[in-house]
């Protein structure tokens, strides 16, 4: 929907894709659905989701056995994103390095977007 051809709309690492592929697999999944909604104290979050299938207008993004589905009203927001997966010692989870995000809350759980996207130049 928003892909330049040739360009990957996301790329991920080879920490991420090997979760992904893990945990593909675990839930019987086709692929992880990434998106974006409102909501949290910076306007907005990601959403992931382990899906039996894709939709219609899914921007796929396959990396070795990992495939990621970006949701169709998502991928303006997402196009640039790293995403990678962090293990420390107190916690690990997805991290997406997203050059959209102009802002982030403090807990990190939520995120504003450069209000420029989406609009005619």
């Amino acid at each position: 929907m928003f892909s330049i051809p040739g360009q990957s709309p996301v790329t991920v690492t080879d920490k991420a894709a090997a979760q992904i592929a893990k945990l593909m697999t675990k839930q019987d999944a086709v692929g992880l659905r990434i998106g974006v909604k409102k909501g949290g104290c910076a306007g907005m979050e990601y959403t992931m989701d382990y899906v039996a299938e894709a939709e219609p207008h899914d921007e796929v993004v396959e990396v070795g056995e990992a495939r990621v589905l970006i949701a169709p009203m998502a991928q303006m927001f997402l196009f640039g994103t790293e995403i990678d997966y962090e293990t420390s010692l107190l916690e690990s989870g997805f991290k997406f390095r997203n050059p959209n995000v102009v802002d982030a809350c403090g807990c990190g759980e939520s995120i504003k977007f450069d209000e420029t996207l989406g609009t005619a130049p």
